[in-house]
């Protein structure tokens, strides 16, 4: 576990087991905030430079030690690998008792946790709503996201605290509901993607460089009053 010194402070830990997009800028948050990241997870090319440049100096760890080193875990992976990492970690007795545990994928809650539960892990179920680019860039945009928050009652005030920390706004989300709020992201994020590639395609047709810059201040602008009329 973390040396005494971060729990004296109040601090946290924090591992990263991922280095896509999401995991690198939240770990970065929570380092802004005080945190001390103790390692991340990273194999490709592109994950390894990614981990460098926003989170430089912090060691590239296999994910049983990044594990072993954590207060807090982080799993920003995909959804498609989340339910078998968290079970072959358990199956390894990685998972330790008091240690948090939060995942990032829209559609699960803290059910999919179970077996780092078993162990006496504390999970948390933490999307932060927001497209990420992978890059600095996505740490201003932090500040004006919001995150769905999904864990037992008396644990939502931790991952409450988690998200103000990383400059986001929380959101309760049941875990019951988390189907459906998934699919109103994914929605939302696939609908946006597909009008524009639509309509940069159809200028891209007619003579018009740089199609993306001329509409963006239109798609901005229109998205922005669409959300002003919602309820």
């Amino acid at each position: 576990m973390t040396p005494a010194p971060h729990q004296r402070s109040g601090r946290l830990g924090v591992g990263i087991v991922g280095s896509g997009h999401v995991g690198p800028i939240l770990g970065a948050a929570l380092a802004g905030a005080g945190h001390a990241i103790v390692g991340i997870s990273a194999i490709s090319a592109a994950s390894l430079e990614r981990a460098d440049a926003i989170l430089p100096g912090v060691p590239i760890l296999p994910v049983p030690e990044v594990v072993e080193r954590s207060e807090l875990v982080i799993l920003a992976v995909p959804e498609s690998e989340l339910e078998a990492l968290v079970a072959g970690l358990a199956a390894t007795k990685a998972w330790q008792p008091g240690q948090l545990v939060m995942h990032t994928v829209a559609r699960f809650g803290t059910g999919v946790l179970a077996p780092a539960v078993a162990l006496g892990a504390i999970p948390l179920a933490i999307h932060p709503a927001m497209a990420f680019t992978g890059t600095s860039v996505d740490l201003a945009r932090l500040v004006e996201s919001h995150f769905a928050v999904t864990a037992a009652a008396p644990v939502q005030p931790i991952g409450q605290a988690l998200v103000v920390e990383m400059g986001g706004e929380p959101v309760i989300v049941a875990e019951a509901d988390r189907p459906a709020y998934a699919e109103a992201i994914a929605t939302a994020t696939s609908f946006s993607a597909a009008i524009v590639e639509q309509a940069t395609g159809i200028l891209s047709e007619i003579g018009i460089e740089a199609p993306g810059r001329l509409l963006a201040p239109l798609v901005r602008t229109s998205v922005e009053n669409a959300l002003r009329r919602a309820p």
